[in-house]
């Protein structure tokens, strides 16, 4: 086979791949509805209220444990670079280095945990309205029907 056979081959099976999977509900009828569009995965893409929620927790959770458990040295280190500072000692000043770029890596990873919970709790709370305003959508576009 040559490099061109070889590659369109390729290119085709990764097309036949790359389609867009959407997830479908089962029929409320019990008649099976079928599942995910093609492929071995099912779903491609689904949003689950409750994975977000646990996600955003963990994040939560993660960022208190930080703001304690990571200042945990920072008096005794401070103490340390100061005496060792006051004696004459560079490892003083290195120390004291040391530990204003933990403060400062502290809080961006603080800063970061805040962020993905705040968002996760958002984009939660914006795929619940979606999903409502999707509802409400159906039910007036239903009830249309019936004025024809």
């Amino acid at each position: 086979m040559s490099f061109e056979d070889e590659w369109a081959a390729a290119r085709a099976a990764a097309a036949d791949r790359a389609g867009i999977r959407l997830n479908r509900v089962p029929s409320q009828n019990g008649g099976g509805g079928g599942g995910g569009g093609g492929g071995t995965g099912g779903a491609g893409l689904a949003v689950k209220q409750d994975h977000l929620g646990a996600i955003g927790h963990a994040a939560y959770e993660l960022n208190g444990r930080l703001a304690k458990d990571g200042n945990h040295a920072r008096t005794d280190t401070t103490d340390a670079a100061t005496c060792l500072s006051r004696n004459g000692f560079r490892t003083g000043s290195a120390m004291a280095t040391v530990q204003e770029t933990w403060a400062s890596q502290l809080r961006t990873l603080l800063d970061a945990c805040a962020h993905i919970s705040n968002h996760l709790d958002y984009s939660a709370a914006a795929h619940a309205k979606d999903d409502e305003d999707i509802r409400t959508a159906f039910a007036v576009s239903k009830i249309s029907e019936y004025f024809k």
